[in-house]
């Protein structure tokens, strides 16, 4: 019988990512509804959130990723504001449409994807770790998968968008896939 894994989000491509790299848990959705996420880094935002279900949940394993898109020529930019990098309510063909206009004529176009996770165990005790994936931002969006500024990111060694590679590819080298690397061998 799996362990139950409470994750914080609304959005059902991350649970099915998480619940792809962490197939002996059942990954259980509960959104943080109204948590202000207003750290100004990935790891407090993270925080933030799995501190407001692991008090819905205790004496259980809880976790809250915040992941973004850090772009070189833009100082970094989106940043923690990834979601709502075209303004609020998050709109991610806005986002991705004022990515490329910021980037016109931008010779320098590196990028990570930086994913934070933030765990709390059954006795309370919190972790937290992250993970990093390097590419380029590209000239259009391309592939059909994945969500976001997949479409537009291409990882350093692949010619293709992360849109544009399997599940299992992207899981592989992924921000979110080598954070939750490091987040299993805390889960035991």
């Amino acid at each position: 019988m799996k362990r139950k894994l409470f994750v914080a989000t609304h959005n059902a491509h991350k649970v099915v990512e998480i619940a792809a790299i962490l197939p002996d848990w059942e990954i259980v959705s509960d959104d943080p509804v109204g948590v202000e996420e207003n750290a100004p880094d990935f790891v407090g935002n993270a925080r933030i959130k799995v501190r407001a279900i692991a008090a819905r949940h205790r004496g259980d394993w809880c976790l809250a990723d915040d992941s973004g898109l850090e772009v070189a020529a833009l100082g970094g930019a989106p940043g923690v504001r990834s979601a709502r990098y075209a303004g609020e309510p998050s709109n991610t063909p806005a986002n991705n449409a004022l990515l490329l206009k910021n980037l016109a004529g931008v010779a320098d176009r590196r990028a990570n994807f930086t994913c934070a996770i933030a765990l709390v165990a059954p006795d309370g005790t919190e972790h937290a770790v992250e993970g990093k994936c390097f590419g380029t931002i590209a000239e259009a969006p391309s592939g059909a998968a994945g969500f976001g500024y997949d479409p537009l990111f291409v990882p350093d060694g692949f010619t293709a968008s992360f849109a544009a590679l399997t599940a299992a590819e992207k899981n592989a080298i992924s921000h979110r896939g080598r954070a939750l690397a490091a987040a299993k061998a805390i889960l035991g």
